[in-house]
Order: C-alpha cells, then sequence, then structure tokens
C-alpha cells in the first residue's frame, strides 16, 4: 500500500494534468488548430531534412501552449497525403498523424560525418520523383488517394541490335541482287533492330504488402519499330521491286490492358481466389516451353494453403500478331486456348516446387497472309489447304533446388488430332512427347550446369500419325537462350522455317506468331554444358556449348524429296554478358555471340551445289531503360 501512495504521488509531481477535453470538429468544414500546415505542390516536396517549425498553436480550453516539432520527411518520395485530420492534438507528448505511410524518419549519419557528404552510410534515403529505385509514390510505395489506392508508372524502352550470318534463299535471276549467279543460297549477311516503346500505369487497391490486390487496372500502350536489310531480294517481300530493306512501325493503345478483382478470400493467411479480364501475360511453365505471350482472354487464379500452393485456370481468344513488330493487332485470329496448372511448392524438399497442367489448342482452319506478303495459314508446305488443328498438353514440371544442386525439368505429352496436315496430305493423330532436363551446381561466383532438350520428331509421314512434337506459341529460356544461335535465328526453309526465332522445336511452320502447330516435323536432340559467372556485382557472363541432332529425318526427307539427310545438324557455342550498373532493372545491357558450326546434316540440307555450308556466326546488343 505504502508503495502504491508513493508512486502515485511521483507520478502526480512528474506528468502535467490533463487538458479538458477539445470540442469535435468536422474537419471536412470547420477549419481548427489540427489543420497541417499548407503543404508544397506535388513535384515539389521539400527532401531537406530540417522543414521549418510552425508557430506555437493555442488550443481552445488548453491553458498551454504546444509548439510543434519539425517535421521529418518520409522515405523517398512520397508525394502530398490526401488523408484529412480526424483527431485533435490533446498532449504536448503526442501528435495524431493520421496517414500511416507519410511517417517521417529522422536523419541519421551513421559514419558521423556531420552532413559532410550527402548520403554516404545514411541507411534513411530519400528521393525524387523521378528515382525508380528507391520508395516513391510513382511506384506503388506510397498512396495516392487515401490510404489504400496506389498509383504504378511504368516507363519502358526495349533496343534490340543484331547482326547475323543464316542462308538465304533467291534464285539466279529475278529474285537475287546479283543477277546471273549460280548459287541457290546468296549472301547470308543481314542487319535488322527491334525496338520497343511503352508508358502505361497501373492502379490498385490494397495495401502495398502481402495482402492481395483488391482490385487492379493496368493500361500498357507499346510502340514498335522494326527495320530490317538483308544482302538479297525477296527477303523482305514476295515483291522483289521493294528492295531489300524494310522498315516499319506499328502502335498498340493497349497491348497490355487488363481488370483484376480478387473474388474472395478462402484462409486467414492471405490465400485467395481473383479474376483477371483483358490483355494480360501468361507463360503456362517454368521455363516458356509451350506458351508464352500477352493476349486477350479471362484468368482465374489464386493460392492455397498460406501460399504454399498456386493455380490459374485461363482461357485466351488470340489476336492477330503484326508480322514485322509480334504485337497484337486488333483483328481476331479464330484459335481457342485454354490453360490450367498447379503448383505446389517445398515438394518432398524445401525449395523444390512442382508442376502439374493441361492445355488445350484449338487453331481453326483459315487462310493467312502477313504484311509482307507470306502465306502464314495454311503453311506453304505440301499441300495449299485450310485445316484445323486439335492438340491437348499434359505437363508435369520441376523448378527449384536439392541442397546446393538446382535442378530444372520439364515434359509434355502432346495429343489430339489435325484433320488434314500440309506435309502428310492426310488427317492425322497427334502423339508426339517433349522432355528437358538442366542440373547445375553453384560453387562461389560460378554456377557450373548442363542440360538436355529433345522433341519426338515423326518416324513415317504416311502412317496417318502425327508423332513430331510442336508448341503454340514457346519462348523458351533453355539450352543457352537468347544467347544460343539454334535458339535465336530463324533459319528459312522453302516457304517455312526449319526453326522459329526464339525457338528450340523444328517445327517446319511458316511463322511462330501466325502459323498453325505442325506435328509432323524431325525432332531434335540438344545435350549441352554451360557455366554462368558473375565476375562483378553489375557484371554476369553467360557461356554455353551444345551438339544438336534431328530426333528423324523422316519428314524432311518427304519434304525436300531428298532421302540423304543426316542427323548431325552441328555445334553450337556461345558467350553473352549481363551487365547492370546501378544493380537494378532500371537500366541492363545485354549482349553476346554465338557460333554455328555446321553438320553433315545441316550440310545436306543448306549446301550450296557442292559448295559446304560455312559456319553461321551471329551478334547481338539490347539496352533496357525501364522506370
Amino acid at each position: 500500500m505504502t508503495l502504491s501512495c508513493f508512486t502515485a504521488t511521483v507520478m502526480a509531481q512528474v506528468e502535467p494534468p490533463l487538458p479538458p477535453t477539445l470540442p469535435a470538429l468536422n474537419p471536412l468544414t470547420e477549419p481548427g488548430p489540427t489543420d497541417p500546415p499548407n503543404l508544397p505542390s506535388f513535384l515539389n516536396r521539400p527532401i531537406a531534412d530540417d522543414l521549418p517549425r510552425t508557430t506555437p498553436l493555442i488550443y481552445p480550453g488548453i491553458s498551454e501552449s504546444y509548439e510543434d516539432p519539425a517535421y521529418d520527411p518520409p522515405l523517398g518520395y512520397a508525394g502530398r497525403s490526401t488523408v484529412l485530420p480526424t483527431e485533435p492534438r490533446t498532449s504536448a507528448d503526442a501528435i495524431p498523424i493520421p496517414d500511416r505511410w507519410r511517417i517521417g524518419f529522422p536523419a541519421w549519419d551513421r559514419g558521423n560525418l556531420k552532413g559532410q557528404i550527402r548520403g554516404v552510410d545514411s541507411p534513411y534515403s530519400l528521393g525524387r520523383w523521378w528515382d525508380p529505385y528507391n520508395q516513391n509514390q510513382f511506384k506503388g510505395d506510397y498512396p495516392i488517394i487515401g490510404q489504400n489506392i496506389f498509383l504504378n508508372v511504368m516507363a519502358k524502352a526495349d533496343l534490340d541490335f543484331e547482326a547475323r550470318q543464316s542462308p538465304t534463299q533467291t534464285s539466279p535471276y529475278e529474285s537475287t541482287a546479283r543477277p546471273f549467279s549460280s548459287n541457290f543460297y546468296g549472301r547470308s549477311s543481314s542487319f535488322f533492330t527491334l525496338q520497343y516503346y511503352s508508358l502505361g500505369f497501373e492502379i490498385f487497391h490494397g495495401d502495398a504488402g502481402f495482402r492481395p490486390d483488391d482490385w487492379k487496372i493496368k493500361i500498357l500502350p507499346v510502340w514498335g519499330v522494326s527495320d530490317f536489310s538483308f544482302s538479297e531480294l525477296a527477303q523482305v517481300s514476295t515483291n522483289v521491286l521493294e528492295g531489300s530493306s524494310r522498315l516499319r512501325t506499328y502502335f498498340n493503345p493497349i497491348q497490355e490492358g487488363y481488370a483484376e478483382y480478387r473474388i474472395a478470400d478462402v484462409s486467414p493467411d492471405f490465400d485467395f481466389i481473383s479474376v483477371r479480364i483483358g490483355n494480360q501475360p501468361f507463360n503456362q511453365d517454368f521455363r516458356g516451353f509451350l506458351f508464352q505471350d500477352t493476349t486477350r482472354g479471362i484468368r482465374f487464379f489464386g493460392n492455397l494453403f498460406s501460399n504454399r500452393d498456386q493455380w490459374n485456370l485461363a482461357y485466351f481468344r488470340q489476336w492477330e500478331k503484326d508480322t514485322n513488330t509480334a504485337l497484337n493487332t486488333f483483328n481476331d485470329r479464330p484459335q481457342n486456348l485454354f490453360f490450367a496448372n498447379y503448383y505446389h511448392q517445398d515438394f518432398l524438399v524445401p525449395g523444390y516446387t512442382i508442376q502439374f497442367s493441361l492445355a488445350y489448342d484449338n487453331d481453326i482452319s483459315n487462310t493467312k497472309f502477313d504484311k509482307n506478303r507470306f502465306l502464314v495459314r495454311p503453311d506453304g508446305a505440301g499441300i495449299f489447304q485450310r485445316h484445323t488443328v486439335n492438340a491437348a498438353y499434359f505437363g508435369f514440371a520441376g523448378d527449384g533446388h536439392i541442397d546446393r544442386f538446382n535442378l530444372s525439368h520439364q515434359f509434355y505429352w502432346a495429343f489430339g488430332n489435325d484433320n488434314l496436315n500440309p506435309i502428310a496430305n492426310q488427317p492425322v493423330t497427334i502423339n508426339a512427347q517433349m522432355a528437358a532436363i538442366e542440373a547445375s551446381y553453384d560453387r562461389d561466383w560460378i554456377r557450373f550446369k548442363s542440360f538436355f532438350f529433345w522433341s519426338s520428331g515423326d518416324s513415317n509421314v504416311n502412317d496417318n500419325k502425327a508423332t513430331g512434337f510442336d508448341t503454340i506459341l514457346d519462348g523458351p529460356n533453355f539450352a543457352g537462350g537468347q544467347f544460343s544461335y539454334w535458339n535465336r535465328q530463324q533459319l528459312p526453309l522453302f516457304g517455312v522455317n526449319l526453326v522459329q526465332r526464339l525457338s528450340l522445336v523444328p517445327d517446319l511452320r511458316a511463322s511462330k506468331i501466325q502459323s498453325q502447330a505442325n506435328f509432323v516435323n524431325p525432332g531434335i536432340m540438344i545435350p549441352g554444358i554451360g557455366m554462368d559467372m558473375d565476375l562483378t556485382p553489375k557484371l554476369r557472363m553467360i557461356t554455353n556449348s551444345q551438339l544438336i541432332w534431328f530426333d528423324d529425318t523422316s519428314s524432311l526427307k518427304q519434304y525436300l524429296f531428298d532421302g540423304n539427310i543426316k542427323h548431325f545438324i552441328g555445334g553450337d557455342i556461345s558467350c553473352g554478358f549481363e551487365y547492370r550498373p546501378l544493380l537494378s532493372e532500371n537500366i541492363t545491357f545485354v549482349g553476346g555471340m554465338s557460333m554455328l558450326v555446321p553438320g553433315d546434316g545441316f550440310q545436306s540440307i543448306f549446301a550450296n551445289f557442292g559448295s559446304p555450308a560455312s559456319t553461321l556466326v551471329s551478334g547481338f546488343a539490347n539496352l533496357v531503360l525501364a522506370y
């Protein structure tokens, strides 16, 4: 009892008596002592550490005057708050701050430099509106309306420059820059640039944290520029009078544009079900083996078991693509796509994720000439008759690490039918497979890796069975990815392509973005090794070497009327660099060179009237500026 009385007496002597309760004020109509000081304009918020103090305020009914302290600025660029004060100040020891996002942080010079060198060893970083790296209201870090509506502004320039050598078909007279030359394959050099510029925004309602967004709206226009220059005629158009170069531009105001809404929460651990409608990106698997595109559709997605499992259920109706930039147009393409996948993390061991997937491609018969007057549907191979492809894919994949070993693998089984395959010249039943595996080991700053890719080939064109695997619209990051010659380059072959740009499967299609899947093809086998080296925190070096074989050459023998097509395509060697000067993705430079040394299979296709095909070289440089 004595101790309690003593404590109460001391507290009464230390703490001043509480002031009487203030009358309630309406912050929307009645000015009062709780009004914040006038804030600077939206784009000119001071970023100095010491903001000017306000004059002492006298609160009604309170005998003391309280001097407001200096206001410390929030981190990054916080913009202007739209949250109105609703609680008056009633104590000298506490100041109500209704905007929980813009609580200031005091300057802290951990190196004790006393402001001599600003920003050195200071863990609290201020920013400007054009700084996307530190916290920024324009990058979704601070709300723009209230406390739950955020804005993310996106700007990007993606510039690609490439010089390459590839087999260039021509004829001795009307379609060559050198009339009366005898070789069927002309000069192989070409140069092109692809440039994409985008400026868009994303508005979402949430909390910028772990809770999924309640709703989201995104609009991203893209302007594309393509400029191709060849050493021969009839490459940029079927009309040789159009020369050997082509400059084309295309603008899509909603290349990516969708609305998203969270339908329900399914657990107290932020598990949810959401729906997204509109032009949206989608990738069916870890490495982009089957389908990777931005197109229109509806997608349901969510997670389970505290985000340990994720799932997708989607339907897409493809847009027709612009021939030269591969951007979406506003023309309908009669192709229906259905996707479903399910991911489970920490399968058997922590850090390893498995995926089961189903996909269905309903590509309806029609005729299409691209913008350069080349036939792309049906493919210019065999008979030129319309046909419908119905193909389903069952997939199983895994990606992650087991202790210090990294493992990534994929298997697809394709089945269905093609009611009139152009090369087989008959209806065919589809039964094809694909498998890929990559294992790597990290040793300090070097990753050693080995990989193997296989897609089945068709062994008999005339047996009404199509066993050559083909994709829908792939973009694989595998077997050297964009650095590999075989993966990166498109190799033309009599109205179709032996392999498409940024693809691994030799599918004998006229175009990856506009043609139909063809399951009568030779298939491929690619074993290889490589190393990824982090030379500095900013610079990475990527090397790969691989050997390439056709799985079965029966379809090539039929298509080329040549019974002596060998299997070995050749060796592919590549080296590339990735440089990030800001240690972020805001500025990225990627460049590389690759070389394909032809084997007897490549020679049997592209040899030039007894003159062997020479080694092919390509190089590229890519610069990405992103905000």
